[in-house]
């Protein structure tokens, strides 16, 4: 088995220790009302999507996204939240570095032992959810399980539904499919990103990923056989059906959406291998991106 297979099938041990864990850093996490800002880099990014969505979605303050990279310096906020599992990410580095000193910063973590934990005002590890692979799986939708948590919105339905993804087979010749299309709304925007860039580093598939009313403006015209198109949440009305006239493939079910990823990230790998790709040596990519002069 790969160490990406051992680590996704890991998730629901990691989400409930989270879950269960929460509390005990709420002092590092953003406070109700606060103005807030979480970013990160790839996977890390999508996840602090989803999370902005959802903070802001249950009224606890002002909440936005960035990539760290396009970070813009010159906006305020009472606290940055940077999600970075190896602790190395220069992008992410470079702009605790600027904000240092007059807005309140918290690193979320799978590594106590890099530059971030003296870069943060804050840190959380969770390095129970550190991995070998290079392709984010356990760590990123721990961290975003973490982060649900301590809003509230976390309940042992989804660990039970993470359990479900693992156990269930994966739709009939999904794997055979040429390319992948995910779709969101709301905070699942985000989770829909994320399986999207899944596809595309482990398995070099073709995949996209939109907001789900969006999808009908535009990208819907490449939808045709051999084009799955996967529905993180509630799809929106008739989409299901207009989907399934272009003869594409609709995927959906009624788990929680971060099990759905889980799904996806199942299916990113069946499809490496089906591929006879290497999930754990994805093409081009390493563990940490360290930039240097």
């Amino acid at each position: 088995m790969t160490y990406v297979a051992e680590e996704l099938a890991d998730q629901p041990r990691c989400w409930a220790r989270a879950a269960a864990e929460a509390a005990e850093h709420g002092g590092a996490l953003p406070a109700p009302g606060e103005r807030v800002a979480i970013v990160g880099c790839g996977t890390s990014y999508f996840m602090a999507q989803a999370a902005a969505a959802l903070r802001e979605g249950a009224g606890r303050g002002e909440t936005d996204a960035f990539a760290a990279s396009e970070f813009p310096t010159g906006r305020a906020y009472d606290r940055i939240v940077a999600l970075t599992r190896s602790g190395t990410t220069t992008e992410v580095l470079d702009l605790l570095g600027k904000v240092r000193g007059r807005t309140r910063t918290t690193a979320v973590t799978a590594d106590p032992d890099t530059p971030v934990v003296a870069a943060a005002d804050d840190v959380v590890v969770l390095d129970y959810a550190d991995e070998r692979s290079v392709v984010q799986t356990r760590f990123a939708t721990t961290a975003l399980t973490l982060l649900r948590a301590h809003l509230g919105l976390h309940t042992d339905a989804a660990v039970a539904d993470a359990r479900a993804a693992l156990a269930a087979e994966l739709p009939e010749a999904l794997v055979e499919c040429t390319q992948f299309t995910f779709l969101g709304r709301g905070w699942t925007v985000g989770l829909a990103g994320e399986a999207a860039l899944k596809m595309r580093e482990a398995s070099l598939s073709w995949s996209e990923a939109y907001p789900a009313m969006e999808y009908r403006h535009g990208p819907i015209s490449v939808t045709t056989r051999g084009t799955a198109t996967w529905m993180f949440g509630e799809a929106p009305e008739g989409l299901a059906d207009q989907v399934r006239r272009t003869g594409g493939r609709w995927i959906e079910d009624g788990l929680d959406p971060l099990a759905g990823l889980v799904r996806a990230q199942r299916l990113a790998v069946a499809v490496a291998t089906a591929r006879g790709l290497d999930p754990d040596r994805p093409r081009h990519l390493t563990r940490s991106v360290i930039l240097t002069p």
